[in-house]
This record gives structure tokens, sequence and C-alpha cells, in this order.
């Protein structure tokens, strides 16, 4: 299991500046800096388009894509201060509950996964980690509530099934919806056909709707960390290809800047409280193929299922090492992950 075992370096640096922290390609302003032999040929497609020629949103800097700013907050990588203390503030109310949500030292508390098909293909080796990791707080349980087929559309609609689908997987760990603590959200839609602005609004738009239904659903759910796709270069269907899966980089960071900007329904009042939660950046995972990213992530063909979009054994354990060493250390999620905090 990723518990036994020290994470790489690549990750531990991934997840502890998280932590810390933590349109077409056509109209980009800028592209990466790639070296010769990092460049893929002209035209190359599956395995062998090995780079994209963007560049992380991490590693954007002063540079801009489509006239848009990088970072994943407004003044950079970091969790601006007032935030990151009102999350503090939140996550340490965070514990175990009867299944009323009234505190319960002998009762439980839940963090779930809302996605896709690669989000439970990942969070469900992140739940094997963690539910054999000696750090995580014994009454903490990991519910994987991400199921295939169902998109950013899907979830923003009450009527969606997944949400019953979700509260089912519940009620057979022996939880009630008063106990959803977290949730690690992670969404894409399929197809995407438009251009940057209209697909990256409208998935801006459909995770703000998500929010506000885990919110009715979950009430004492305080804390939300979001993550967007991983590598979609190699893709060989018109599944999530490039530069959809990039693109959706900007989409997670606008949701979370109108809660900054107290806009969009998504604000939060002086205690913390409002018609979401609680919204913060988890691991951000895409990097530009081979090309390593300033941290030293890379995704190679290997860790992508011969679609080149769902992840494969190594990418769902990539994936999940990266969310592991997030909650480990995040300011936020160690205080309600690990034991004794």
């Amino acid at each position: 299991m990723a518990v036994r075992r020290p994470p790489t370096a690549a990750a531990l640096a991934i997840a502890l500046a998280c932590g810390a922290a933590c349109s077409s390609a056509s109209s980009a302003t800028t592209t990466a800096p790639t070296s010769p032999s990092s460049q893929p040929p002209a035209g190359a497609t599956g395995c062998a388009r090995t780079s994209t020629g963007l560049v992380p949103l991490t590693d954007l800097g002063a540079r801009t894509y489509a006239g848009e700013a990088g970072g994943l907050y407004p003044t950079g990588n970091a969790r601006p201060g007032a935030h990151d203390a009102t999350g503090q503030t939140l996550a340490r109310q965070i514990g175990p509950v009867d299944t009323e949500g009234r505190p319960d030292p002998g009762g439980r508390y839940a963090f779930v996964s809302i996605g896709m098909s690669n989000t439970t293909q990942e969070f469900s080796v992140f739940k094997a980690s963690a539910d054999a990791d000696p750090q995580k707080d014994p009454r903490l349980a990991i519910v994987d509530g991400a199921q295939g087929g169902m998109t950013a559309q899907a979830w923003s609609s009450p009527g969606c099934t997944c949400w019953s689908v979700l509260e089912t997987r519940l009620r057979s760990a022996g939880l009630t919806n008063h106990q959803v603590a977290a949730a690690w959200v992670k969404l894409a839609n399929s197809n995407p056909r438009g251009d940057f602005r209209r697909e990256a609004e409208l998935m801006r738009d459909q995770i703000g709707g998500v929010l506000r239904q885990l919110r009715v659903r979950f009430p004492h759910l305080r804390l939300a960390y979001l993550s967007s796709r991983t590598y979609g270069g190699y893709a060989t269907t018109t599944l999530n290809p490039e530069p959809y899966a990039y693109e959706s980089g900007f989409a997670v960071k606008w949701v979370i800047e109108q809660q900054l900007a107290g806009a969009g329904g998504l604000g939060l009042d002086e205690n913390g409280a409002g018609d979401v939660p609680w919204l913060s950046w988890g691991p951000y995972l895409w990097a530009d193929g081979l090309t390593p990213r300033s941290d030293g992530l890379i995704w190679t063909c290997a860790d992508f299922a011969d679609d080149g979009t769902h992840p494969s054994a190594s990418g769902r354990r990539k994936v999940a090492d990266l969310l592991l060493q997030f909650v480990r250390t995040d300011r936020t999620a160690r205080e309600w992950y690990l034991a004794g905090q």
C-alpha cells in the first residue's frame, strides 16, 4: 500500500506545495519552454503526443493564457491568508458526530468524493491507502461517491441519480448525511466542443451548482477541496482531450475566486457560513506530459488506459498518492484527517 512506503520526492514536493498553499490551445498567449527532446512531432497523437506546450497554472507566473492569469489563487499559488485562517477554524470544528450531526466522541465523520469515472478510479485507490494509514483518525470514514459517467452537468442537477447513489453508499458504510464533513470534488464534462470561454465558464457554473447541492444535502459539510483534470494529450477519443483537460483548471480557479470575492452566490460570512462549503484547491494534477512541472510532476502514456484519458493502475496510484500527501500535510485537511489533532 502507498502508506507503507515513502512518497516519491516529486509527490511530496507537490503535496507540500499544495498544503502550504494549498479557449483553445491556439488562443494561449504563452507556451511552455520545452527542450528539443521533449517536443513531439508535428501532428502527433496518442502516446506520441508527449507535450502540448501549455504551461501548468502553478508555473505561469506573470504570463497569461488567453488573457487569464495563472496561479491557483488571485495572488499566486498560496491560499490568501484570511481565507486560509477561516479554513483552519472550520477544520478544527470537524470531528466525530452522531447520526444527527451532534458532537459525539463515539461517533464518526466522513470524507467523500464527487466526480466521474476518473475520480472514482483514483479515489478508490486513495481509500484503500487511507484506510490502511495508521496516521488517519480511526473515526474518519472514507466514502467514494464518485461514479462513472457522472459529469459536472449531471451532478449539478438536483434530480441526478448520482446523489441517491452517494447516499446509499453512505448508508452502507453506516453513516448519515449529517456525518459528511469534507469532500474532494473532481469533475469534467464529456465531449466538450466549444471554445475556452464557453466550456470553462459552463463548468464553473456547474461546479457552483454541485457545491450548492452539497450544502443542501450535507448540512454539516464544512470544507470542499477541488481538483481539475490530469494531462489529456495522450487522448485517442473526444471524451475530454486537450486543451479541455488543461482549461478545466481555470473553471476550478474561477469558482474559488468567486468565493473569495463573495460573488456568484458562493461567498461566506464572517463565520465561514454560506450556501456552499469553504473552498480550496486540493492537489493540482495537470502537467504537460513528459515536460516536468517545476515540482517534477510528469505524466507518461503508461499512466493512462488505451484511450489516453482514463488512468491506468500507475495513474490511479499517482493521483491517490498526491491526494494522500495533501490530506496529511495541508493546513486545513490535516486537522481532520490525522489522529490526535
